[in-house]
């Protein structure tokens, strides 16, 4: 059986099987970001955003991890409020004018329905795994 050889004598390196294992260790350190099944807002990173617009809550469900900081930004020309429904209440943001906002640190799993004090129609739901 005949084997080529190298200019120094040796076997010709095989980079394919060196290429595969430096792709396959890519893929598995951004694998938290490739997550599937989760919102891209909630895998990004442990922050969220949720849009006061046009009497609404958007998302008006959103399912985050624990540790997850929500932050709720008042794009309305009227005030708002993001106060818990829970008793007692675990967040209330008190009135934001328009571009004004409120964060909260959801750091145990359950279910978090909020409403607008001010508009009570408006209502909105956070879910923590």
């Amino acid at each position: 059986m005949t084997s080529i050889a190298s200019q120094h004598g040796q076997a010709p390196r095989r980079t394919f099987p060196r290429v595969l294992v430096a792709f396959v260790v890519l893929v598995a350190a951004a694998g938290g970001a490739l997550t599937l099944g989760l919102p891209v807002a909630a895998r990004a990173a442990d922050a969220v955003t949720v849009h006061i617009d046009n009497f609404t809550f958007a998302p008006a469900t959103l399912t985050v991890r624990a540790g997850t900081k929500v932050t709720w930004i008042n794009r309305d020309d009227e005030p708002h409020t993001v106060t818990s429904s829970s008793s007692p209440r675990a967040f209330a943001s008190g009135a934001l004018d328009t571009d004004g906002s409120f964060s909260y640190t959801f750091d145990k799993p359950g279910t978090y329905p909020y409403f607008c004090a001010i508009h009570p129609h408006m209502t909105g739901t956070v879910i923590v795994k």
